[in-house]
């Protein structure tokens, strides 16, 4: 990855979108399914991202998407805010993805 690069987060929660991230299809599928807890769907994915990128990047990813994962459950069951500076430099993605319909309990 380049900083910098251009990206559309839109993939993330439209499935028509793309990235424009380097095998970000393949990167989110295997995401998806590595939180969806099917392991059909998580053998195929890990199977497609390695085929198109690689077992180091499958590592990789796995470790990023588990964190993640990890460090989301802790705040939400915790209830640890965003904090001003956090919530500040992420507006203007949490607005591009209107993630604040989960709050109003509305899912697109």
């Amino acid at each position: 990855m380049t900083e910098g690069t251009e990206v559309n987060l839109n993939a993330i929660t439209q499935s028509h979108a793309e990235s424009e991230i380097p095998g970000g299809a393949v990167l989110l599928e295997f995401a998806h399914a590595l939180v969806g807890g099917e392991a059909h769907a998580l053998a195929e994915a890990r199977v497609k991202l390695e085929a198109a990128m690689g077992t180091e990047v499958v590592v990789d990813a796995a470790g990023v998407v588990s964190n993640f994962e990890r460090m989301v459950r802790i705040a939400d069951g915790t209830g640890i805010p965003l904090g001003e500076s956090l919530a500040a430099r992420s507006e203007p993605v949490r607005e591009e993805l209107d993630l604040e319909r989960f709050r109003r309990g509305i899912a697109k």
